[in-house]
């Protein structure tokens, strides 16, 4: 069943905006302002609360290995019944954030859809390659899927992430359909706010200072920081999912705000993988801008158990 956002979910999220107005935009290309907010969020590692144990669900970071590389990962560990993996990539314009920073939403999910949990800790540009990331990412993929789905005594799995992590989960999902090792047992993806077109979308480019929580003029620049990506490199479908073949994919989940400038990016990658695979979802949240899943308010309370239910769904098939 869709989600349906009624009024009271539309003024929770207005309240929301008005707040976010008087913030300032994130601006990832600027080396203080990411290595702050890195700085902030490596700080809530050390001295902030266990949310994960809270809501009694266990966190063990493992270092895993498959096609000859290694990647650490934070495994979240349900306290019931196990029904399959959710492989999770965490956001931050590929250029900040952790494995931990989202502890809150993978441990409801652990706890509510009985999925154990991967969260990626991928290479972060500039200081490593763009392609360093996705490798990572791959790597946690196959090693569920070689070791881990035996380990955690099920058969499938899914693969998910927020923002960048959207980005990089269609990029895996692609590798792992490519690569055809036991792509049978990838369950479906959950894309949510993502950038899938690295030569940027039409909204992308016209995005303005008055973008919420994003800095639309600055948006683009954060890639130019990127080694080993250039222009043309940025159009191959290999870093722009968009411009990949988009079929032979299982069911996915797009998920975006109308006032995020990346909605234009999921509304093309949801049509083309309906397209060429039959298979896609799409729900657009009225006036919920970039990052909203994570806001106090229903509308982010209803997406968030949506999403829940749908991997849930997708892992007892």
């Amino acid at each position: 069943m869709a989600i349906v956002f009624d009024d009271r979910d539309l003024e929770a999220t207005r309240r929301t905006n008005r707040t976010l107005e008087r913030l300032p935009r994130l601006r990832l290309q600027s080396p203080i302002h990411r290595n702050l907010v890195q700085g902030l969020l490596n700080l809530v590692d050390w001295v902030g609360p266990d949310l994960a144990a809270k809501r009694g669900v266990r966190a063990e970071v493992r270092t895993v290995t498959a096609m000859g590389r290694s990647v650490r990962v934070r495994i979240l560990w349900p306290p019931g019944k196990v029904v399959g993996a959710h492989v999770y990539i965490h956001g931050g314009g590929w250029t900040i954030g952790n494995a931990r920073m989202d502890d809150a939403l993978n441990a409801e999910l652990a706890a509510s859809a009985g999925a154990v949990v991967v969260s990626v800790e991928y290479r972060l540009i500039p200081k490593y390659t763009f392609n360093d990331g996705i490798d990572d990412c791959e790597t946690a993929a196959r090693w569920v899927l070689e070791s881990g789905l035996a380990q955690f005594g099920v058969e499938g799995m899914t693969v998910g992430g927020e923002s960048a992590g959207g980005h990089l989960a269609a990029a895996t999902i692609l590798r792992l359909r490519d690569n055809g090792y036991r792509f049978d047992q990838v369950a479906g993806g959950v894309l949510i706010f993502g950038c899938y077109d690295l030569g940027g979308t039409d909204m992308r480019r016209r995005a303005g200072p008055q973008t919420l929580v994003l800095h639309g003029p600055t948006l683009g620049r954060i890639l130019d920081r990127a080694r080993e990506l250039s222009v043309d490199a940025r159009l191959r479908p290999a870093f722009s999912p968009l411009r990949a073949d988009l079929s032979g994919l299982p069911p996915a989940l797009f998920i975006v705000g109308t006032r995020d400038p990346l909605q234009e990016d999921s509304e093309l990658m949801h049509a083309k993988w309906s397209r060429q695979s039959g298979n896609a979802e799409l729900v657009i949240v009225p006036e919920a801008a970039h990052g909203f899943n994570h806001q106090k308010n229903s509308t982010a309370d209803k997406t968030n158990q949506y999403i829940r239910s749908w991997i849930a769904e997708r892992l007892r098939d």
